[in-house]
């Protein structure tokens, strides 16, 4: 990407490094054995490589506005408070990055104290999901950010109130302009989801497990490789796999509690309403997945390990050994990658003018 990225993790320059100075010491000693690691992949490293990749530099896809000024820009509307009607809540709300892209909540609470239908999936590395949502209305994370502003829901605006609000302010006209330099008037309701999703398309976590697929062999402890044998014994990478290990995949679920209760959210069909469609849920991504509880679409299982086991059970007929399960958690638990720091730090918001609508709480 270039120095004008400095949040981006350039691992192409960092190879190339690497690889000079495995050279060097090669024709220093005249020694032909390869570094472990470095250089020949593992059985299991091609295993691995079978079902997953490694994870790219950014999210972005060619041809897509991609400047500083559109990421900076989306970065402070996903955390700006004011497009919602109450002016309390923001994408940040129930994607908190400090805990991971999500609420950690079993459901979301929006606007008027309501609490939505499904747990919120985490933001972290939502842009290489093949569609948003559980239900995959949202055909990329930039139509994705631009719903929940108008759920009734959720933040319960409409695209006049958010514009409503921008222009009122100075600043954020100047941003609009400069984060979309050929439009005539920027200042649209589809540019606030296409700032926001630049700004999630750098969102993205590397791993120890990401190295481990790199390349460097040492990178999972012992007891990682073993649950990661155990992950493909069992046969998670059947659904879970892709670059985040899931988010390409629709399945047929039904939660312990669902089945408990009888309640049950149907999915994939509110969205299609195609009867065959009931109770098939996105497979989520399992990065980071030790951070994002309480787990599945409902948010009913807070345990790692309880929902491994439910997993395994639901999806694949297996009864996990204590040993198995234990074994996979600590795999799962080398997908916890670092979120990048320009991310981590809060953006100041301009204020408000005398022109800009101020909160309401009537729902």
């Amino acid at each position: 990407m270039g120095s004008k990225y400095p949040f981006f993790r350039n691992y192409k320059k960092v190879s190339i490094l690497i690889a000079f100075v495995i050279a060097g010491v090669i024709m220093f000693v005249h020694c032909t054995e390869q570094p472990p690691g470095t250089v020949a992949l593992t059985e299991l490293q091609e295993r691995a490589l079978k079902f997953t990749s490694p994870m790219p530099e950014h999210a972005f896809e060619e041809g897509m506005n991609q400047s500083p000024e559109i990421i900076e820009l989306g970065k402070m509307l996903f955390h700006e408070p004011r497009i919602s009607k109450s002016g309390i809540i923001s994408c940040s709300s129930c994607h908190s990055l400090t805990t991971f892209g999500v609420d950690q909540t079993p459901v979301s609470i929006g606007h008027g104290w309501r609490k939505g239908p499904l747990n919120a999936p985490t933001v972290l590395n939502a842009a290489f999901h093949k569609t948003q949502f559980w239900n995959g209305r949202a055909k990329d994370v930039e139509e994705q950010a631009g719903m929940p502003i108008l759920d009734q829901l959720e933040m319960a605006a409409t695209e006049e109130h958010v514009l409503a609000v921008l222009s009122s302010i100075p600043e954020y006209v100047e941003r609009f302009h400069a984060a979309f330099p050929d439009q005539e008037n920027p200042l649209v309701y589809e540019n606030v989801g296409n700032a926001i999703g630049a700004f999630e398309r750098i969102l993205l976590t590397y791993s120890p497990f990401d190295d481990f697929i790199r390349g460097d062999a040492g990178a999972l402890t012992d007891e990682q490789k073993k649950g990661l044998e155990a992950f493909i014994e069992v046969g998670c990478q059947t659904c879970h796999r892709g670059q985040v290990l899931g988010g390409e995949l629709f399945t047929f679920f039904q939660t312990p509690k669902e089945r408990e209760t009888g309640i049950f959210n149907f999915g994939r069909y509110e969205f299609t309403q195609r009867e065959a469609d009931k109770h098939f849920f996105k497979v989520p991504s399992l990065l980071n997945i030790a951070k994002t509880y309480p787990y599945l679409h409902d948010g009913s299982v807070w345990s790692l390990s309880e929902t491994v086991d439910i997993v395994a059970k639901d999806m694949l007929s297996r009864d996990l050994t204590p040993e198995q399960n234990r074994l996979i958690v600590e795999f799962l638990k080398s997908l916890t990658g670092e979120i990048p720091a320009y991310a981590l730090e809060l953006p100041v918001l301009p204020p408000s003018t005398a022109e800009t609508p101020r909160p309401r709480f009537d729902i």
